[in-house]
């Protein structure tokens, strides 16, 4: 016998951990198994106290330490390595996976087939959703395999408008952790908590407070379905390898009272922190993670509450690689839409009237990276263009005789005419050519509203673009409906094809995802130390690139999703070379062709082959 004060390895090369007063045999060791004995037990043969449990009463504490052996069953249990039944024989003897799978090795292909099948079973999306999660955990590479191979159907269930209500019961559905969650308790230790993710080169945070999910309100720290599912978009439209990848939560409490009675609540049961409680907290986090990761991690800022968005960019806009897809990624997917509709309807942006149902942060946002491309295009200052704007809020249209009372981000918007108080007397009085939705609140372009753009315009343009589908301003049907088959739609979530008429109109989905893995991986490839604007014009640019007439002629102001990765690479590059260009680019020198080297860049979910 001989004492185990470290490890030691068995036969097969795997490592058997034992803790300093366990001790085993060499030969129980060569076996490949060891009967650990500990001392203060009284127990002797068969299955031994190796926990401490037994000796223990049940108000002692006890050591959560674990014999591990890196066998194949550990393998098969292991999401980032595991490939279920395509192991190959050779795979199998090598790894001591023989006979604990059925003899039958299958490809990736049937396996991609045989989780579609099951998939499409279920009729709840829900449902979906919790098994394409399962299915992550289980098996990352055929996860990412089924999402894109299968984006256009399966991108509705992994991200919104599912992964909304998935938000709304992440309390009930949450098995195991995916990423990050960063509380109030955890003030002062907030490196040490992120030193406890196990994968240590990230590229890429997405970090919410769970204070603005979607259009559906506070969700806490239910936000954290957020995040996950951003990430795994990065993954598989963007190809940024998903060990690069943190979900976080910042958990600050929440004033969702309905949560906060609720059993199965996984946050903390307090109102939110406001003021310099939780921006110590958001600074600590801040902080840490340039420690951690380095000054070239990208963080990206997720369904904060309006005054905490604005605030969070501006103060961190100009020390860290921060983005604001709310903020940025949206305005930049609208403007992509609007550039597709000028270049086939004729005409240009500084031509157009806008009118914005939604003055927070995607409403201002995107107006303001209008503003910035109609000044590019025509060297108006920004002050000029901004002119050619306006917003209606929940008080009316914004005008100057508001200014006062105005949160600051509304400020620039505040143009000089009367007060207005509903949205139909706004477009009667602006006579805007473009309407744009970002209000949260569905249903709010009713008839009379998308009539009188009808009567003003031959081709209204109505963008649609509130999360989920339920708190859409209007559907698909309506706006075809209602503009007697002349609108220009988009919208946030997913509308089915519609036909009137003769014509089969396609909506357009002014989805983020077109933007947000394309502009991060460009960001990476290149090194960039800051996000900058010109970047995001760039970005929609390559986008509005990629629409064909067809895709026009079909209704469509984006390019299809299938060729989504294609679009990120185009993407990519285009952020990379205007990065390269302002001089905010670290990997040097630049390469002679981005879009290659973007291709080149993406992960693969391919299974590859283990000695």
């Amino acid at each position: 016998m001989f004492s185990l004060n470290r490890s030691a390895f068995l036969s097969n090369g795997s490592l058997l951990m034992a803790t300093d007063e366990s001790t085993a045999t060499l030969k129980e060791m060569r076996d490949g198994y060891a009967e650990v004995v500990d001392p203060k037990s009284g127990v002797s043969g068969g299955v031994q106290d190796v926990y401490g449990e037994d000796t223990a009463t049940e108000d002692q504490p006890v050591t959560p330490w674990s014999v591990s052996v890196a066998s194949g069953y550990s393998l098969l249990r292991d999401p980032h390595h595991n490939k279920g039944l395509a192991f190959s024989e050779k795979e199998r003897n090598s790894h001591y996976l023989r006979g604990l799978l059925p003899p039958t090795v299958i490809s990736q292909e049937l396996q991609v087939k045989k989780m579609l099948h099951n998939i499409r079973q279920y009729q709840v999306p829900l449902q979906k959703y919790m098994a394409m999660m399962d299915l992550q955990e289980r098996n990352q590479k055929l996860f990412y395999k089924l999402l894109i191979d299968n984006v256009e159907e399966l991108l509705p269930i992994v991200y919104t408008p599912t992964v909304g209500e998935a938000c709304q019961k992440y309390g009930s559905i949450y098995s195991r952790p995916q990423g990050v969650f960063i509380s109030l308790k955890d003030k002062g230790k907030v490196l040490e908590v992120l030193r406890n993710w196990p994968e240590k080169n990230i590229q890429v945070i997405v970090v919410t407070d769970g204070e603005r999910i979607l259009g559906l309100g506070d969700l806490g720290c239910h936000g954290m379905g957020i995040p996950v599912g951003k990430l795994s978009l990065y993954t598989a439209l963007g190809g940024i390898r998903p060990s690069a990848c943190l979900p976080v939560t910042i958990d600050v409490g929440t004033n969702n009272e309905k949560l906060l009675d609720d059993e199965f609540y996984i946050g903390l049961r307090q109102k939110r922190a406001i003021g310099q409680e939780y921006a110590e907290l958001l600074h600590e986090f801040m902080t840490a993670v340039k420690q951690n990761y380095g000054e070239r991690i990208l963080i990206q800022f997720e369904d904060f509450a309006n005054h905490n968005a604005f605030d969070l960019l501006e103060k961190y806009g100009t020390t860290h690689l921060v983005f604001n897809d709310d903020i940025q990624g949206t305005a930049s997917v609208v403007l992509a839409g609007l550039i597709s509709a000028m270049k086939f309807l004729g005409g240009s942006l500084a031509d157009q009237r806008f009118l914005f149902l939604g003055a927070g942060e995607a409403g201002t946002g995107i107006a303001e990276l209008i503003a910035l491309e109609i000044s590019k295009q025509t060297n108006m200052p920004l002050e000029e263009t901004r002119k050619k704007i306006w917003l209606v809020d929940s008080k009316g249209l914004i005008v100057s005789s508001r200014l006062e009372s105005l949160q600051h981000f509304k400020k620039p918007w505040a143009h000089e005419h009367e007060p207005v108080k509903e949205l139909v007397d706004a477009v009667n009085a602006i006579k805007p050519t473009i309407l744009i939705g970002t209000s949260g609140q569905g249903r709010t372009f009713t008839k009379e509203v998308v009539e009188a753009m009808a009567s003003l315009n031959e081709k209204p343009i109505i963008f649609s673009l509130s999360n989920p589908t339920s708190q859409s301003e209007c559907t698909a049907e309506e706006a075809y409906t209602w503009s007697q088959g002349r609108a220009i739609f988009a919208s946030g979530s997913p509308f089915d094809p519609f036909e009137y008429g003769d014509n089969v109109f396609v909506p357009g989905q002014a989805n983020n995802a077109y933007i947000f893995p394309g502009l991060g991986l460009g960001l990476i490839m290149s090194g960039a130390i800051r996000v900058h604007d010109d970047m995001l014009l760039a970005a929609a640019e390559a986008l509005a690139g990629q629409v064909t007439q067809e895709n026009f002629d079909k209704g469509l102001l984006y390019p299809p999703f299938k060729n989504i990765r294609k679009i990120s690479a185009h993407i990519a590059a285009e952020v990379a070379a205007k990065a390269y260009e302002l001089g905010l680019a670290t990997r040097l020198p630049p390469p002679k062709d981005l879009v290659k080297y973007a291709e080149s860049c993406m992960y693969s979910p391919a299974y590859r082959t283990y000695r």
